[in-house]
């Protein structure tokens, strides 16, 4: 058992009926749990082009991504979705169907990925985005994509294609970074 200093949860330990150490207060019970984040975004698509933003921050700054991040408490994931487009591309969308759930535990994420149709071809940087482009397929710049899980969305849009029923796709295989 390792004590710290301070207040809140201070002991790490098995707590009862558990399988796994968590810190947890020796005074009031309280046990503090990290779970995974749910990243939530969408490939949003219009007149046959898809939108890509340029990542402004770390990770992955100046590589290419969809429009995605955290999910914020009190929020839908379709919200969150809309929301992050919104920051990422100052564009307008209609969330569609969802596209993929994509479980990456070695960073201990699940990613939520919709299908969008914009509402016009209207979109400018947000704070998180040095750039953004509406690129048809052939301009996607594959070599240059931020995370894998970008990859996996666009390739099951493309595979996807006009249907709109959403089936659990097969994992893809990970390569830790």
């Amino acid at each position: 058992m390792e004590e710290k200093q301070g207040a809140g949860p201070s002991v790490e330990t098995i707590p009862d009926g558990d399988n796994r150490p968590r810190r947890i207060c020796p005074d009031c019970g309280y046990i503090e749990y990290h779970n995974p984040k749910i990243i939530v975004g969408a490939v949003c698509a219009w007149e046959g082009r898809i939108l890509l933003c340029q990542r402004a921050i770390a990770p992955s700054q100046g590589l290419w991504t969809i429009p995605a991040g955290f999910l914020e408490l009190g929020e839908t994931t379709a919200q969150g979705a809309a929301r992050e487009v919104w920051e990422e591309a100052e564009a307008r969308v209609d969330i569609g169907e969802l596209l993929g759930v994509y479980e990456i535990p070695h960073i201990s994420q699940v990613n939520m990925i919709y299908r969008a149709r914009m509402l016009s071809a209207a979109c400018a940087p947000g704070i998180e985005s040095e750039a953004v482009r509406l690129v048809t397929w052939e301009e996607i710049p594959w070599g240059q994509l931020a995370f894998p899980s970008v990859r996996w969305s666009l390739e099951r849009f493309r595979d996807q294609g006009a249907a709109r029923v959403y089936a659990a796709a097969p994992m893809a295989p990970l390569t830790p970074r």
